[in-house]
Parts: C-alpha cells; structure tokens; sequence
C-alpha cells in the first residue's frame, strides 16, 4: 500500500465499507439509508459549532471526526447505489473550490476581499443559471431541510440578488415594527392561528436585519440562548446559596437576580 493508500482517511473509508458489509458488519449500519442517516449528519455539524463557540479544541476535534464519519458514511452508501464514491465526493469539492477562487488557482486578480466576496458571488450565480433549466424558481436550491431562521435569511439573501429587498435596513426595522403590531392585533382578537402566522412574519423580518446586518441569525440567536442559560443559572445559584430554588421563589425575586446577573455580564 502506497503512503497516500496509507492515510487515515482511507483507513476511515475502509472501516465504513467493513461496517456496511453484508456479510459480516454491523446490522444498525447495514440497515441505515441516507434519509436515516440525515439527522445525525445536522446533528453533528451543530456539535462541531457548539464546540468552536466553547472554545473546546479537544472537543472540536473529536466533533469534526464525527461529522467527517457521516460524509464517509453518506459517501459509502453513495458507492453501494452506484451513484458516487468518496472520491467523486473529494473531487467535486475540489473542483468547485478551484473554480470559485479564480484569483488563486487562475489568472484572475482581486484587490481586496470586498472584490473577492462580489467575484464569488458572480461565479456562484453562473453556477446556479447552469442549473436553471432543471429549477422553476430561483429559490429552488434553498434547501427547505436548513434551520427556519438560516433558510428565511438564505431566501431574502437570493431574492435581494435579483433586487427584491428593501432600499434601506431603516424600512426594514419600519417593517419588524409593522408585524409586530399586527402580531398584537391577532392577539388582542385572541385568533392564535393567525397569530401564529404573524410571529413567522416577524421571525422572517429578523432574519432580513440579519441579512442587511451581514448576521448569521442562528449564531446570534445560539449566542443569547447561551446568554440566558449563564444568567438563569446565576439565578439558580445565587438561590441555592439562599437555600430556595426558581419554583420557591417568585418573579420579582428571579427578576432582581436577573439584572444582577447582567451587571456580571
């Protein structure tokens, strides 16, 4: 076997053809199909931001391998169908990254970052209108599996492409406004099925300030979730020390420790 045969990957590559094989691997890998499958692949790749937002090198490590078994795994099944391998995996994503960075791998020049984001936009939109033919919309590739807030900024992002977007973020804010109050309106009528309709308006319009802001609305939103469990367990903590707990205490209570916690950041 050559150094190159020799390399962790394939090694990996190989294991998952043992685990896949019908005689003699493992029955839970042998039954799984990608649609099985699929779950655990988004699962993994959240651990692997979970990891790099705690800052845990150890951690992302061991996630990414993770995360890098259901490629294998994906790629393996691929193999079994007769659709691709994992060489035709590694070799699209090759060829994609060379043909997406022209001002590295060609003749192409880019003077500062801004002019590289608007090339790469370029080169994705040509990529897109290759597809065309086999797409009814523009928002077709918009995978409909993404997180809500991701796929609702990913949506406003293809449609301002085209020039469907506000002029300014100040009527976009105009506009969260404006679906906030007719969220009010829906509630105040005590119609919770329309209500409903109207908080996804306003979760669709926080995603356009996200978009105008160059946000990732799910990052922002992980960020305060994180923010709410470092100050819910001040609270916890600091009644602990009182020797109560949030169900013996009250919101006024819970309140007051909550703005303390602020104030410790």
């Amino acid at each position: 076997m050559s150094e190159a045969q020799d390399h962790p990957i394939f090694e990996l590559v190989d294991i998952m053809a043992r685990l896949r094989a019908r005689d003699g691997g493992f029955p839970w890998d042998i039954e799984q199909t990608f649609e099985t499958i699929a779950p655990y692949t988004v699962e993994e790749a959240y651990e692997v931001a979970d990891a790099i937002e705690r800052g845990d090198m150890a951690d992302l490590r061991e996630e990414l391998g993770d995360l890098l078994l259901q490629v294998v795994f994906h790629a393996r099944m691929g193999e079994e169908a007769g659709a691709f391998d994992f060489a035709d995996v590694a070799r699209a994503i090759n060829d994609k990254m060379i043909r997406r960075h022209p001002h590295v791998f060609g003749d192409a020049r880019a003077r500062n970052a801004a002019e590289q984001t608007r090339a790469w936009e370029d080169i994705k939109a040509q990529e897109r209108a290759g597809k065309a033919a086999a797409q009814k919309s523009l928002l077709d590739d918009v995978a409909a599996t993404l997180p809500a807030l991701t796929r609702a900024a990913k949506l406003s992002r293809r449609a301002a492409g085209v020039g469907f977007v506000w002029p300014s973020i100040a009527q976009v804010i105009d506009k969260l406004h404006e679906e906030v109050a007719e969220l009010q309106a829906e509630l105040d009528a005590g119609d919770l099925a329309k209500a409903r309709e109207e908080l996804g308006d306003v979760l669709f319009v926080c995603a356009n300030i996200a978009r105008e802001l160059d946000i990732d609305p799910e990052a922002a939103l992980r960020a305060t979730n994180a923010k709410f469990v470092r100050r819910f367990k001040y609270i916890e903590a600091r009644l602990a020390d009182a020797g109560s707990t949030p169900a013996e205490s009250n919101l006024a209570e819970m309140d007051r420790l909550w703005n303390a916690a602020k104030v410790e950041g």
